[in-house]
């Protein structure tokens, strides 16, 4: 009877629950706990030794160890459409800002070049070269204003990384310049 486990919370994990002075008890009295002192050094300010079974092996708790394998697989595994979900978020928000970048660009050019009167009719090519050549092809360019100045609208079509959708809507810019 000495040698035998214990069949408590600890002795399920392979702990020898009579060395290390296990309580017994109903669920929520503390079962399962060590006591302070312990056996020859098991607790608090015992006598220095590590706790040792009766047949001389130290407890072990390879029972948590074989029960918490794959764990951080299993957690990673159940993160990971969150992690992609807000890395695409994050891709998208920066096409987006870099769509809104291009038309100010766009309108800033087309703007320059429609203050000339000798090559105001080309604004919107010059606008489409001064932006990347896959905004430029979603761009359209709307002139305005009169007399000493002029108005250049870019709309830009923002493009989207999910399947299926084809935008996220327009971003414009508008840029004024005073005709020459």
């Amino acid at each position: 009877m000495r040698g035998e486990r214990k069949r408590t919370r600890a002795g399920r994990l392979g702990v020898c629950a009579g060395r290390l002075g296990l309580r017994a008890g109903r669920p929520g009295s503390g079962a399962g706990r060590l006591d302070k002192g312990g056996d020859r050094g098991g607790g608090r300010g015992g006598g220095g030794h590590p706790a040792r079974c009766t047949d001389g092996r130290r407890p072990s708790r390879e029972g948590d160890r074989d029960r918490d394998r794959g764990s951080s697989a299993l957690e990673f595994a159940g993160m990971l459409p969150l992690l992609l979900l807000v890395a695409v978020a994050a891709i998208q928000l920066g096409i987006a800002g870099y769509a809104v970048q291009q038309a100010g660009t766009g309108a800033r050019a087309a703007a320059r070049v429609a203050s000339q009167e000798d090559i105001a009719g080309e604004y919107a090519a010059s606008g489409r070269a001064a932006m990347s050549n896959w905004t430029a092809a979603r761009s359209s360019f709307a002139l305005g204003g009169g007399g000493e100045e002029v108005e250049v609208t870019t709309t830009v079509t923002i493009p989207s990384l999910v399947p299926g959708i084809d935008s996220f809507g327009e971003a414009s810019r508008s840029a004024t310049m005073p005709r020459d």
